[in-house]
């Protein structure tokens, strides 16, 4: 290890950018955030964050204690170490985010985008570890997933393969309209925004009791039905096994290109547990090929909601 113990790893997002130094057993050492958003110009943002990183570096005994550093960012090119075109940061463009920081800080730089870092990060430390083929599905804001085949991330040809939450899963002339600019895309239905709209559709077709008629519709959060569904309530029940049986149809079809060992999912959706793991698996079996059946392991990343993006970002350092 050269004497080099720690990396450094950012998980960049669109309103906060969290540092974490990590060492080789997934020990986030220390830590500290700044804020992402209204910082227009990049070159700020570096300094600001280099200035953030300073006294961190030093607690653990200056740079030469680092072996480099893992980024997880929207629209992060693992090829180029660029941001490219990511619609909710305030860069526009290419952004050369590696190389900016490379030269900086004056230790290797590699970036990738978030989900893919989220399933390096799995399985470093997580409960991939030790598999050489599954997906990764994050079920947060949006669905982002990594694809690892015979333990490899699948980047394709220019760095942006494996986006599962754009696959088209509704071809209806009424499909939701997405923040990619198409309509129907899989994180339409099977994210947190997803789980709030179809609640909101529900209430709207339906004249059935639920508690959720108690608050404005516009109102409605993926965790106010996941409450309201452990309280018993019917139609935010049925909202998650809509969902669920949509993401298990998905799968099935996603397993016929990869034929993975499990699927991990992470992030809020999976705080419902079995309200939507048990629709997912349901419909998975009955929509996998024969070949397939009882293969494919659904799992739920066990990191710490806090610690996840910044270990998968630190995973991808520790790959270097």
């Amino acid at each position: 290890m050269e004497n080099k113990p720690y990396v450094i790893g950012l998980d960049l997002g669109g309103t906060n950018s969290v540092f974490g130094i990590v060492d080789a057993e997934a020990n986030v050492i220390v830590s500290t955030s700044i804020r992402t958003a209204e910082q227009n110009d990049v070159e700020v943002y570096i300094d600001n964050c280099c200035k953030a990183l300073a006294p961190l570096i030093e607690k653990v005994g200056g740079i030469d204690k680092i072996k480099g550093m893992g980024i997880g960012a929207p629209n992060g090119n693992f090829y180029t170490g660029n941001i490219e075109l990511a619609p909710n940061l305030p860069w526009k463009g290419i952004v050369p985010l590696s190389k900016l920081f490379h030269e900086r800080l004056g230790i290797p730089v590699v970036l990738t985008n978030d989900a893919n870092a989220a399933a390096i990060g799995e399985m470093t430390f997580g409960v991939a570890k030790g598999m050489k083929n599954f997906i990764m599905l994050t079920l947060g804001t949006g669905v982002g997933s990594g694809i690892v085949v015979n333990g490899e991330l699948v980047y394709g040809c220019d760095g942006f393969a494996g986006e599962l939450g754009h696959v088209i899963v509704d071809r209806s002339p009424e499909a939701r309209l997405c923040g990619c600019g198409r309509r129907g895309c899989l994180e339409t239905y099977c994210s947190a925004t997803g789980v709030a709209r179809t609640a909101r559709e529900f209430l709207s077709k339906r004249s059935d009791d639920s508690e959720l008629r108690k608050m404005p519709m516009e109102d409605i959060t993926s965790k106010d039905v996941s409450i309201a569904a452990e309280h018993g309530d019917r139609l935010a029940q049925d909202v998650y096994k809509f969902t669920g049986e949509l993401l298990g149809r998905s799968c099935a079809n996603f397993t016929a290109f990869c034929s993975p060992e499990a699927y991990v999912f992470f992030g809020g959706l999976t705080k419902a547990g079995n309200l939507i793991m048990d629709p997912i698996k349901e419909a998975y079996e009955a929509n996998v090929q024969n070949i397939f059946k009882g293969k494919a392991k659904m799992l739920i990343s066990q990191l710490d909601d806090a610690q996840a993006a910044v270990l998968g970002a630190a995973a991808l350092a520790w790959k270097m």
